[in-house]
C-alpha cells in the first residue's frame, strides 16, 4: 500500500516598495529609450547620453509628436530624466486635438504602446566586437508614440485613469483583512 504525505511548505515573505502613481486621464509615462540595449539599426544608447541636450532644452521644449510626424503634435512632455535604465519620461496629451484623443484611447487598449526618440548623434564610437555604435552624446529633438518602436522594450508603461486616491486603497485592503 502506498502512503501519500501532504507537508506544508512554509512560504516565504518578502517586501517591495509600492509606489502609487498619480497620473491625471491626459498623462502617461514610460521609457523613449533604455541604455545599453541594441536597437533596430545597431545603435546602443549609453548612460550621460542626453545629459547635456536636457540642460539646453529641458522637457516642455522637446516636442511630443505622433509618429514622428512634425505636422501630428500630442500634447507636451512634462518629465524628461534619465536614471539608471534609461531615458524615462512622463507626458501630458493635448485632449483638445483630435489625434490625440484617438493615441490616448489606443494606448488604453494597448494597440499602440511604443516610445522612439528623434535626435541628432552629437559623439558615437563604434564597437567592432559587438557590432554596434555607442551613442554617447545626443541632441534630442522629439519623441513619438509609436506603432513599432526601433528599440524593442522602449515604451508607454502607464497611462493614467480615474484612479482610486491611496485612503480609498487602505479602506478597500482593511474590508479585505480577517482578523
Amino acid at each position: 500500500m502506498t502512503t501519500v504525505t501532504y507537508t506544508r511548505r512554509r512560504l516565504a515573505h518578502a517586501s517591495a516598495p509600492a509606489r502609487l502613481i498619480d497620473l491625471g486621464r491626459d498623462e502617461f509615462e514610460g521609457y523613449a529609450s533604455l541604455f545599453g540595449v541594441p536597437d533596430g539599426a545597431g545603435d546602443v544608447v549609453m548612460p550621460g547620453a542626453f545629459r547635456a541636450s536636457l540642460r539646453k532644452r529641458p522637457a516642455g521644449q522637446v516636442r511630443l509628436l505622433y509618429q514622428h510626424f512634425a505636422h501630428e503634435p500630442l500634447g507636451v512632455w512634462e518629465t524628461i530624466r534619465e536614471d539608471g535604465k534609461g531615458l524615462y519620461v512622463r507626458g501630458r496629451l493635448t485632449l483638445d486635438v483630435v489625434r490625440a484623443r484617438e493615441v490616448r484611447a489606443l494606448i488604453a487598449d494597448g494597440a499602440i504602446n511604443g516610445l522612439s526618440i528623434g535626435f541628432r548623434t552629437v559623439r558615437a564610437r563604434r564597437d567592432a566586437k559587438r557590432g554596434v555604435r555607442e551613442l554617447l552624446d545626443v541632441e534630442l529633438w522629439e519623441i513619438s508614440v509609436v506603432t513599432f518602436p526601433l528599440l524593442a522594450g522602449s515604451g508607454v508603461t502607464a497611462i493614467g485613469e480615474k484612479r482610486a486616491s491611496e485612503a480609498e486603497l487602505i479602506r478597500a485592503a482593511a474590508r479585505h483583512i480577517e482578523p
